[in-house]
């Protein structure tokens, strides 16, 4: 039960910051939305226990998970969202 618990929160955070930070280049579809979600999840408990919020048994909540999968996001964008569509460094496109 404790693996379908972390399933729907990672869905639910991985909907909130799609539509936080909409961007026509972000990972889509189901179980992409839930690796978001999920990634964020570990985003925030780590930054949380290196910032000292959370206790080492503690985890991120749903709105930690949102605010981690935004992250997540953020850097996808600067990581794949330049070159999604073929526009290299030079800035011209290769279709």
């Amino acid at each position: 039960m404790h693996i379908i618990w972390i399933l729907i929160i990672g869905l639910v955070a991985g909907l909130i910051a799609r539509f936080i930070y909409p961007a026509p280049y972000n990972p889509s579809g189901f179980i992409m939305t839930i690796l978001l979600g999920i990634s964020g999840a570990f985003v925030a408990t780590w930054l949380g226990q290196t910032i000292g919020w959370y206790r080492l048994d503690q985890g991120a909540g749903l709105l930690g998970a949102t605010a981690g999968s935004v992250i997540v996001l953020y850097v996808w964008h600067l990581l794949v969202g330049r070159n999604a569509y073929g526009a290299g460094s030079s800035g011209r496109r290769w279709l």
